[in-house]
């Protein structure tokens, strides 16, 4: 019988508390405040995805040695899942 009560506990790594922690405050900084104007207008802001950038957040899949993060895909749905809190749409482009 599969016991409901018990809690799975889960284990998070430091490169995944950064990369939310860093996603967190990015969402919260520059797209929590335009969120509805961008939305109402219809408009995705270009810039907002070059500090993206910035940040390593556009190329967390591909290797280093090519450029990118070479992070994995828990930091990349932990990006996701974080910055889509705030808008879903930025959060899947």
């Amino acid at each position: 019988m599969i016991d409901f009560e018990t809690q799975a506990e889960i284990k998070i790594s430091d490169t995944q508390r950064m990369v939310y922690e860093a996603a967190r405050d990015f969402a919260v900084q520059y797209i929590k405040p335009k969120v509805m104007e961008w939305d109402e207008a219809q408009f995705f802001p270009r810039e907002l995805f070059v500090k993206a950038a910035g940040l390593g957040f556009m190329g967390m899949l591909i290797p280093e040695e090519y450029g990118g993060s070479g992070m994995g895909y828990h930091e990349y749905v932990t990006l996701i899942q974080t910055i889509s809190t705030v808008d879903p749409s930025i959060g899947l482009s």
